[in-house]
């Protein structure tokens, strides 16, 4: 079974260009260093209807759209390697938490690993 390292965060709608550009050369690295599959996804429909909501989980502020984002794996010793190979890349290195066009520490991320896939 496959491996998914998944990503909520809040962005300023302000900036989604400038994060977009980020996560395409992002994305990039991460294929190139064998991720199977790279997404960035814009928030369009979040109505919690009583469940705890992305935009809380990630303390979301006036003018912020919500991210949720994943890489694809073929397990997570994969993951690891690629993670290993990605972080190491001088494209990826420059890019340090400071010059992200959002607020890292309101980031929610985890690795998860599939139980079910059709």
């Amino acid at each position: 079974m496959s491996y998914v390292d998944g990503f909520v965060l809040p962005v300023p709608a302000d900036r989604l260009a400038e994060y977009r550009r980020i996560a395409r050369k992002a994305g990039k690295v991460w294929i190139e260093h064998g991720a199977l599959q790279y997404v960035e996804s814009v928030a369009d429909d979040l109505q919690p209807d009583g469940q705890v909501s992305f935009p809380r989980a990630v303390r979301c502020k006036p003018g912020e759209v919500v991210l949720f984002s994943w890489i694809l794996y073929r397990s997570r010793a994969h993951r690891d390697r690629v993670n290993a190979r990605a972080m190491a890349d001088p494209r990826i290195a420059s890019m340090g938490p400071e010059k992200m066009p959002f607020d890292s520490k309101r980031m929610v991320w985890g690795g998860f690993r599939s139980i079910v896939s059709v």
